[in-house]
């Protein structure tokens, strides 16, 4: 079965996300925890959540991937921030365990001039003061596209992240097909490699979920503009690759292409057409 979905509001619920994932033919769906450009969340309904849970139940769901906002950084040079950054993601660790044994995406943050290394030390050591050793939760450092001081746009950047956490048990990856294309891995002519390198560097065990998004950008541009599925510089034949890659085909896949649900729902359409049932 292909387990994929794709990004929902959270303005109506937790159980209307059930509801739309399955009007749709989704049977996994990501969302952000909170405003993605602040740092409000509403308050968790137990009824609600409940209804989510047993939507997920009855139709056998994927894990569902929490999404930290986008405004978050660990790695910023003004502690302020990074304090802001450690309040919110622990929060949203604990809100997440309203929904246990899922997965919480994370981008690992901007270095601002101070550096990768000490970017990167700095990713560590939030992460470090927020994972418990009880969590439920996996955290997932996307991959990143590049662009400015980012920090997660080379597969030994994400090592050296997980290499410095202490409940690394904890930690895993998301990988974006736009973002990893942008950053310079060849997904398009070159898949076989790509995913060879990544388990040689960080482990395909620790490969918990894919982005799937075409690109706006030409390959390794260091940037970061999605496209719907088909209409970039990756491709449907590229991505239809990717789902039926026998080293990822098991993964839940996630939509953020430019979409409305009624795009959304013909992105799944074409993509469970596109899957491979093997026997």
């Amino acid at each position: 079965m292909l387990n994929i979905g794709c990004h929902l509001s959270t303005s109506k619920g937790f159980t209307n996300l059930g509801k739309e994932a399955l009007s749709i033919n989704a049977n996994t769906f990501q969302f952000f925890t909170r405003n993605p450009r602040g740092s409000k969340a509403k308050d968790i309904d137990d009824d609600d959540v409940n209804g989510l849970l047993r939507i997920m139940d009855d139709n056998s769901f994927a894990p569902v991937l929490g999404h930290a906002p986008y405004t978050l950084n660990p790695a910023s040079a003004n502690p302020k921030i990074r304090e802001f950054a450690l309040q919110v993601l622990k929060d949203d660790l604990a809100r997440m365990e309203y929904l246990p044994n899922n997965f919480y995406n994370l981008h690992p943050g901007s270095h601002v001039g101070q550096g990768t290394q000490k970017g990167i030390e700095l990713i560590a050591e939030a992460l470090n003061s927020i994972l418990t050793a009880d969590q439920t939760t996996m955290v997932l450092l996307e991959t990143m596209s590049g662009k400015g001081s980012e920090i997660g746009s080379t597969f030994q950047e994400i090592k050296a992240i997980i290499d410095k956490v202490n409940l690394d048990n904890k930690i895993g990856v998301c990988l974006d097909t736009c973002h990893v294309y942008d950053a310079g891995y060849d997904i398009v002519n070159d898949l076989n490699s790509v995913l060879d390198e990544f388990d040689r560097i960080i482990g395909l065990e620790r490969l918990s979920a894919v982005h799937l998004n075409d690109s706006k950008n030409p390959f390794a541009s260091h940037k970061d503009r999605h496209e719907k599925i088909g209409e970039g510089t990756i491709g449907l034949k590229s991505i239809t690759n990717v789902i039926n890659h026998p080293k990822l085909r098991h993964l839940p896949f996630f939509l953020e292409t430019p979409n409305e649900l009624p795009g959304y729902a013909q992105e799944i359409q074409l993509l469970r057409d596109a899957f491979l049932i093997l026997r």
